[in-house]
């Protein structure tokens, strides 16, 4: 006689085991097959789950080196993919705010078939099926393309409507000795970040929360020594946030589709990390950097310009210096806390801005009423909240410009 008795698990929620006591040995062919249909039952219950990791974890290494294993010991509080072997391609698609491949090892761009290719020596074996090339007359060449990945750039992966507008790239790694292998136009001795501008660029929220926070979190760790690669290149975008570009890299950015030179790298980046909506989490930053480090660095981005504006000031102040100086003791400016309203005009007004703004003035305040459009000198808009103590505005985009505001500052913001 075969007794079953069933138990479930302890390590793995949901798995049913068979446990088969056998008392015959004329039993032995039937609980054989039993046992084969069990261990099978548990393979087909583990199997999605193991495919589902897969989806998230692309990895490509090679088998080939004792010393390297396929998952090597990484630090939890580091992103997946933030350190692999030379010749392997990893893509973090875990996140659901957006994807990130990283290559090393002989990284080359071509922009006319929106691909990244990455050539290796290493032996890959168990992961990825061979995948031969095909000539103009449809034959098989001697080209072996090891690993395929897809990603578009952009960090609001959730929101298909407008992922479908960004640029799709192939990240593609082959065999060092393929034929085709393209000539490198442009070498550079330093990583490079590939992201896109497209989507909501245009918008100071998005240009922030999708663009410059994520590029922020992606590059400071290496020190301005990067190479920044656009798709969907804006020179307005360029010269807009030029000034914060210029502290994350030493490098003028490259136009991915307007530069049709194979660019050669040792190491690429392709996607931007995200932490939160304009928030940055320490513990995922390497040396614990802050959402006031990000601040510091637009500190150093904006003051020279405001310097340069400053100086202007005095100058004009000494041409009208007389004018100045006859003036009564009390008309001189005192020094009040400051407050700024950042108005707007269409929906979401402040219907009565002007009684507001006396108001706040009798309290005793200097108010400073902001308007910000999309062509406004971000120094500018900088130097104003950055000096202010209060800011108030209306629920929107405008109101980003609070990341300008110097701390301990006050925040007051209305909804519609």
């Amino acid at each position: 006689m075969a007794h079953h008795q069933r138990y479930h698990h302890p390590l793995k929620k949901g798995v049913e085991v068979i446990v088969v006591e056998v008392n015959n040995k004329r039993t032995r062919p039937k609980l054989l097959s039993l046992l084969f249909l069990s261990l099978l039952s548990c393979g087909l219950i583990l199997a999605p789950l193991f495919l589902n990791f897969l989806s998230h974890f692309s990895l490509l290494y090679s088998f080939g080196h004792e010393d390297e294993t396929l998952f090597p010991e990484m630090d939890l509080n580091s992103p997946l993919c933030s350190s692999i072997p030379k010749g392997t391609i990893c893509c973090d698609r875990s996140s659901n705010r957006s994807d990130t491949c990283l290559m090393k090892g002989d990284v080359r761009t071509h922009s006319l078939s929106s691909s990244i290719y990455l050539y290796t020596s290493r032996n890959i074996t168990g992961l990825i099926d061979y995948v031969p090339s095909l000539n103009k007359e449809g034959e098989e060449g001697e080209e072996e393309e090891l690993q395929r990945e897809k990603i578009r750039p952009y960090t609001r992966k959730w929101e298909t409507s407008v992922m479908d507008t960004i640029d799709e790239l192939h990240i593609i790694s082959k065999r060092e000795n393929s034929l085709n292998r393209r000539r490198c136009d442009v070498h550079h001795d330093v990583p490079g970040v590939l992201f896109s501008t497209g989507g909501y660029t245009g918008n100071i929220y998005h240009d922030f929360n999708d663009g410059i926070l994520p590029l922020y979190i992606t590059s400071q760790h290496l020190n301005k020594r990067v190479v920044f690669v656009i798709l969907e290149y804006h020179n307005w975008w360029f010269t807009k946030y030029g000034d914060i570009l210029s502290l994350l890299s030493d490098f003028p950015p490259i136009d991915f589709r307007g530069d049709n030179r194979t660019h050669c790298f040792e190491e690429a980046i392709v996607g931007l990390r995200i932490h939160d909506e304009l928030a940055i989490d320490s513990s995922l930053m390497e040396g614990g950097k802050t959402i006031q480090d990000f601040h510091d660095l637009l500190d150093r981005a904006y003051w020279p310009r405001i310097k340069g504006l400053i100086k202007d000031e005095e100058r004009e102040a000494q041409l009208n210096s007389k004018e100045m100086f006859s003036l009564p003791p009390s008309s001189k400016k005192l020094n009040k806390p400051k407050l700024v309203i950042l108005s707007r005009n269409g929906s979401r007004v402040i219907t009565n801005e002007d009684l507001m703004v006396k108001m706040a003035e009798q309290i005793g305040f200097e108010v400073e009423v902001l308007m910000p459009i999309r062509t406004s000198e971000l120094a500018k808009i900088y130097r104003s909240l950055n000096s202010s103590d209060v800011m108030v505005g209306v629920h929107g985009a405008a109101m980003t410009h609070f990341l300008f505001l110097k701390p301990g500052s006050f925040l007051s913001k209305w909804y519609h």
